[in-house]
């Protein structure tokens, strides 16, 4: 099989042989199996396959030429600490209590296909919410650690990831932990405009997860659904992630627009599968992506409170990029 060929595969569950591609999230009710892909400004991509089935992906990562040239940062290091100031100015003044500052790498690329690159992550950085999807306009290869939702019947579960570090620190400090309880408490709120009253709950709080590299801070947030919602009843509600926007939202969303001049697209956004009243969707994070412009692209970004020291958050953006980032190939510029 052709490396370009349009597909999905997560979690083992792969499917090939591309049927259709929409953007009219009540697709999502029909009960077919449908690969999910929602940008951070809320466009829509859904593909449904002829096939899907349980596979090993199915490419290896030696096919993949590493990228040579330098990948450019949208915000230097002087840009990113100004963002991180005017967000703490916004904080102080009581227009907002955290918000998730991102920036955005590109490097040039004719390439048409990730889908060795996505190999070359499965090995070389495993993800629990690692997933490949590929149409003919969008390209993603996802080493995503966080969940958005999971959904079993009436069972909704989402994990928000506040609290990143590397492994050689011990312990996290008062600043990520109260930043996670924020995301926290901003998800409890909206599982609840969509769960049975009473249904939403904390299962677990501030726990501790070591990926390749980093040791993430998460939660999960349980709730049970209320009966006949539609999914785009539940993406209305949960779009975009409280971890990757911030709280309260409304305000953060508006911090953000102002002071990142380019969008975020498929980075920061939802990517995963749906089928009937299941789903795996993760929080489209440490994703490279294509989108027939010529570059390939990848997203990195840390989490801003009061508290925060511009020059650690940079650095914090640093270490979320330089792992997967020599993976790829090229210098950060």
């Amino acid at each position: 099989m052709d490396l370009r060929d349009d597909s999905f595969w997560m979690g083992r569950r792969y499917a090939r042989s591309l049927l259709e591609v929409t953007n009219d999230l009540s697709r999502l009710d029909d009960g077919n199996f449908w690969a999910v892909a929602i940008s951070f400004e809320g466009e829509v991509t859904l593909a449904r396959f002829q096939s899907n089935f349980e596979a090993d992906f199915p490419f290896s990562g030696s096919h993949w030429s590493p990228i040579e040239g330098d990948w450019v940062s949208s915000l230097n290091k002087d840009q990113y600490c100004a963002y991180v100031e005017r967000i703490r100015e916004a904080i102080s003044d009581g227009w907002v209590y955290q918000v998730n500052a991102c920036r955005q790498l590109k490097v040039e690329s004719d390439r048409e296909e990730l889908a060795s690159l996505f190999a070359k992550l499965l090995t070389e950085n495993p993800a629990p919410h690692a997933a490949y999807f590929s149409t003919p306009q969008l390209k993603i290869a996802s080493a995503s650690p966080e969940l958005f939702i999971s959904r079993d019947g009436s069972r909704l579960k989402t994990s928000p990831i506040k609290g990143t570090q590397s492994l050689s620190e011990q312990g996290f400090g008062n600043k990520d932990q109260s930043e996670n309880v924020m995301i926290v408490d901003l998800m409890r709120n909206d599982l609840g405009r969509i769960c049975k009253p009473g249904s939403v709950d904390v299962s677990q709080l501030l726990r501790s997860e070591d990926h390749p590299g980093l040791r993430h801070l998460v939660s999960d947030v349980i709730g049970q659904l209320r009966g006949d919602i539609s999914w785009k009843e539940i993406f209305d509600a949960l779009l975009p992630a409280g971890s990757i926007s911030g709280a309260p939202k409304s305000s953060a969303l508006s911090v953000i627009a102002q002071n990142e001049e380019i969008g975020r697209g498929p980075y920061c956004g939802v990517l995963g599968w749906v089928e009937g009243d299941r789903c795996e969707l993760s929080v489209a994070i440490r994703i490279f992506w294509q989108e027939n412009d010529g570059f390939l692209k990848f997203g990195t970004g840390a989490g801003i409170t009061y508290g925060s020291d511009p020059v650690s958050e940079w650095k914090e953006t640093e270490l979320k990029a330089q792992r997967l980032i020599s993976i790829a190939g090229g210098s950060i510029k």
